[in-house]
C-alpha cells in the first residue's frame, strides 16, 4: 500500500486526475496488486501488463509525465518489495512489465489522440463550412480551437504556403506563428521525408483520400528534427471544391525518449547496466550472420566459481557489489576488442566476441580474467573477496547456427568445466554434444521406463580367483532402449543427473535383497549379494535406514550384503560416516574404482571403514604394476581385493598371482536375470 500512496503522490504532483486523493490512492492500489499478481504468474506473459497499461491511460489526462511518473515510481518500487527478493530473479520481468505497460499506454494514448484529432478536424470542417453563413461565429469558433489544442494546427492553401498556424506548432519547431506564415509546408520538412508528403497531399487534393496520416520529421529553428505524427484533411467550399487543407500535428519526440529509455531498460540489466540475455541472443543472431568467414566468433559462458558461498556468507548487497566489480573488470579486460558482455543472471555472465587477427586465444582470455579476479581481493564493505570464473566456450559457430542452440552448447560445455577444477574452460564440441543431448533424453526418459518396467535387474557371479568357485552375487540396473542395452554404470550414472537414482536405488537393494532372500527360501544357494552404490548414494543422509529397512524386510543377514562405494566419495564426512555404521552394523563394505585417485591408499592406511576394495575395471585391463604392488599391503591390514571385469583366463591368472581374491567380469558369466542367472550357474 505505501508504493501505491507514492505512485498517487507523484501523480498528482505532476498531472491532473479527476479524483482525490483518498479514492486514488484506493485506486492504484488495486492496479498495483493486478500489475504484481501478473509478474508472478507462470507462464509470465507480458500481453496482460499491456492491457493494464491501456487501461492505466483511462484514468485521466496522465500523458507523457504521467507516464514517466509510473514507469520511474514502479520500475525502482517494485525491485524493492519483499515478494521480489532476490532482485535477480525478478528483475528481467520487472523491466520487461515496464516495457509492456509503456507500450500498452502508448498505444491507447495514440488511440485517444488520433480520436481527438479526428474531432477537432470535424470540429473544423464544420466551422469553415458555417462560415458561408456566420463569417464571424465560425472564425470565433475555428479560434478557439486552434488556440486552445496542444496540437499543432496549420491552415495551408492549394499551393503549400502556410495561412495561419497556432501557438503550439511554433513551440514544436521554435518559431513565432509570423515567421512561419506564408512559409512553404515542404520546406519544413526534412529533405529525405518531402516526397512522400507532395504525394499524399496530391491524392488528398485529387479525391483519392479522405484523410492522410504519416510519421514525419520536421526542421525546427536549432537545425534538430521533430518527430511528428502530421494528420492532413482538406478543407472543401459550399460547391464542394477544394479550399485549403487542414494540418494537425502532434509532438512524438519526448514520448518517443520515453519508450526508447523503457526499451533500453527492458533489454538491460537493473544491476550492473550490461545488456541481459535476450539483448545478447538477438546481437547474436546479427553476428553470426555478419561473422567474418576467416576468423569468426566466439562466444563465453562465463561462471563465478563458489558464488553461493559468497552469497551465504555475506548476503545480497555485498555480492551485488562484488557483481558489479567484476562486469566492470570484464570490460575493462576487453576493452581492446569488438565485443559484448551481458549478464545472464546471478553469477553468469555471456562475452559474444567479433574475432579479429589480433585477438588474444581463448586459455588467454580466460587466464587473464582469472589472474585479475584472483592477483588480490577487492574489498567489499570491509570484506576481501575474491573468485574466479569457469567457461564454457562455442568458437567460430557456423553462420547457419540458430543463436540459441549456441547459447545450449556454451551451457553445456560450461557444466563440463566445472566438474573439474575451479578457474577452468571447455570448448565446444559438436560430437561431445550430440553424445551428452543423447544422455539427457535418456537420463529424462528414465523415471517412464522404470514405473513401465522397462529397467530390470540382472545378477553376476563374484568367483574366487583360488578355485574358481562363486563367493557372491552382484545386482546390477539393466535397461533395454530402443537405441541397444545399458549396462549398469551407463543407467546408474544417467540416474545420478536427475536425482532419480535414490528411489532407484532403494528399489535395487529392495528386489535384490528379495531374490536372495528368495534363493535361500528355495534352498537354490545362500551367497552373499553385492550392491555398487553411486555418490549421491554414498552421501544420503537416508542410506543407513534403508539398508536396514531392507535387512529387517527380508530377513537377510547383514553379512550377507555387501555395499561399495566409489573411492572419490570418502572425502565426504557423511560417505564415511554411513560407511562407519554399516560396517558396524556387520554390512560387508568396499571401495570401487580403487587405484584411479591419489588419495585411495592415504585413505586406506587410517581408519577408514571398509573390508574390500575393487580394482578400477581399466586398471585390471592395463595389469597395473603399481596397484599389484599394493595388494599385499591391503591383504595385511585384512582388506580383501576384488577385480572387475577379466575377460579372459589370462587376466584371471595374473590378478589372482598378484594376489587378488575375487573377481567378476563375463570370462566368469555375464550379468543375466534370476531365472537365467539360476541356471547358468548350476
Amino acid at each position: 500500500m505505501t508504493l501505491a500512496r507514492k505512485w498517487s503522490y507523484k501523480l498528482l504532483g505532476s498531472v491532473a486526475i479527476p479524483m482525490g486523493r483518498d479514492d486514488l490512492d484506493q485506486e492504484l492500489a488495486l492496479r498495483l496488486d493486478a500489475l504484481c499478481s501478473m509478474l508472478h504468474a507462470e507462464p509470465f506473459a507480458t500481453t496482460p501488463i499491456e492491457g493494464a497499461g491501456a487501461d492505466l491511460a483511462t484514468l485521466g489526462h496522465l500523458g507523457k509525465h504521467g507516464l514517466r511518473c509510473t514507469a520511474e515510481v514502479l520500475g525502482k518500487g517494485l525491485l524493492s518489495l519483499p515478494e521480489f527478493q532476490p532482485v535477480s530473479q525478478y528483475a528481467e520481468r520487472i523491466a520487461l512489465a515496464m516495457g509492456a505497460l509503456g507500450a500498452g499506454f502508448t498505444a491507447a494514448n495514440a488511440e485517444s489522440v488520433l480520436a481527438q484529432q479526428e474531432s477537432m478536424q470535424r470540429s473544423l470542417l464544420k466551422a469553415v463550412r458555417d462560415a458561408n453563413w456566420n463569417l464571424k461565429e465560425s472564425e470565433a469558433r475555428f479560434n478557439e480551437v486552434v488556440t486552445s489544442s496542444t496540437n499543432g494546427v496549420l491552415i495551408v492553401d492549394l499551393e503549400g504556403r502556410l495561412i495561419t498556424v497556432n501557438e503550439a506548432i511554433g513551440q514544436i519547431l521554435g518559431r513565432t506563428p509570423d515567421e512561419l506564415v506564408g512559409t512553404p509546408l515542404l520546406d519544413l520538412i526534412e529533405p529525405a521525408f518531402t516526397e512522400m508528403l507532395r504525394e499524399a497531399m496530391t491524392d488528398l487534393a485529387g479525391g483519392a483520400v479522405d484523410r492522410v496520416q504519416q510519421s514525419q520529421r520536421l526542421l525546427r529553428e536549432d537545425g534538430e528534427s521533430a518527430r511528428v505524427t502530421l494528420t492532413a484533411s482538406m478543407l472543401r467550399g459550399a460547391d464542394d471544391k477544394p479550399s485549403h487543407f487542414v494540418v494537425v500535428v502532434e509532438d512524438g519526440t519526448e514520448l518517443e525518449l520515453l519508450q526508447s529509455e523503457l526499451k533500453r531498460q527492458s533489454l538491460h540489466d537493473p544491476l550492473t547496466g550490461l545488456p541481459n540475455r535476450q539483448f545478447f541472443t538477438t546481437q547474436l543472431e546479427t553476428a553470426l550472420r555478419k561473422a567474418d568467414p576467416e576468423h569468426g566468433i566466439t562466444v563465453f559462458h562465463l561462471d563465478l566459481d563458489a558464488f553461493g558461498m559468497l552469497r551465504d556468507s555475506f548476503g545480497g548487497r555485498v555480492v551485488e557489489r562484488y557483481l558489479q566489480h567484476v562486469s566492470g573488470r570484464l570490460k575493462t579486460l576487453l576493452a581492446g576488442e569488438k565485443v559484448m558482455i551481458a549478464r545472464f543472471g546471478g553469477d553468469e555472465f555471456g562475452v559474444l566476441l567479433e574475432n579479429t587477427a589480433t585477438t588474444p586465444r581463448i586459455d588467454t582470455i580466460m587466464k587473464s580474467i582469472n589472474e585479475d579476479l584472483m592477483s588480490e581481493p577487492t574489498f567489499v564493505d570491509g570484506h576481501g573477496l575474491s573468485a574466479s570464473m569457469s567457461a564454457g566456450v562455442v568458437h567460430r559457430p557456423s553462420s547457419d547456427t540458430e543463436p540459441l542452440d549456441v547459447l545450449r552448447s556454451a551451457e553445456r560445455s560450461l557444466r563440463r568445466a566445472k566438474k573439474g577444477r575451479r578457474g577452468q574452460w571447455e570448448l565446444f564440441h559438436a560430437g561431445q554434444d550430440a553424445e551428452e543431448r543423447r544422455d539427457d533424453a535418456l537420463a529424462v526418459e528414465m523415471p517412464a521406463a522404470w514405473e513401465n518396467g522397462e529397467i530390470t535387474v540382472r545378477y553376476r557371479p563374484v568367483v574366487r580367483l583360488a578355485d574358481g568357485s562363486v563367493a557372491g552375487v552382484e545386482a546390477e540396473f539393466f535397461w533395454d532402449t530402443a537405441s541397444g542395452p545399458l549396462d549398469h554404470d551407463r543407467c546408474a550414472g544417467l540416474a545420478e543427473q536427475t536425482g532419480l537414482i535414490l528411489p532407484l536405488g532403494s528399489w535395487l537393494l529392495k528386489v535384490a535383497g528379495g531374490q536372495a532372500a528368495w534363493w535361500r527360501q528355495r534352498g537354490q544357494f545362500d551367497l552373499p549379494m553385492a550392491v555398487r552404490l553411486t555418490a549421491h548414494q554414498a552421501s544420503d543422509a537416508d542410506l543407513v535406514s534403508r539398508v536396514v529397512e531392507v535387512l529387517d524386510g527380508i530377513g537377510v543377514p547383514p553379512e550377507m550384503l555387501m555395499i561399495s562405494v566409489p573411492g572419490g566419495v570418502l572425502v565426504l564426512p557423511d560417505a564415511v560416516d554411513n560407511l562407519a555404521v554399516l560396517t558396524r552394523m556387520k554390512v560387508l563394505t568396499a571401495i570401487d574404482d580403487f587405484g584411479m585417485g591419489p588419495l585411495d591408499f592415504g585413505l586406506l592406511a587410517s581408519d577408514v571403514p571398509v573390508r574390500a576394495v575393487r580394482v578400477a575395471r581399466d586398471l585390471v585391463a592395463s595389469r597395473s604394476p603399481y596397484v599389484a604392488a599394493l595388494l599385499p599391503l591391503l591383504r595385511e591390514r585384512g582388506v580383501r581385493i576384488a577385480v572387475e571385469g577379466i575377460g579372459d583366463a589370462e587376466q584371471a591368472a595374473w590378478w589372482r598371482d598378484a594376489g587378488a581374491d575375487f573377481a567378476t567380469g563375463d570370462h566368469f558369466g555375464v550379468a543375466r536375470d534370476a531365472a537365467e542367472f539360476v541356471v547358468e550357474l548350476r
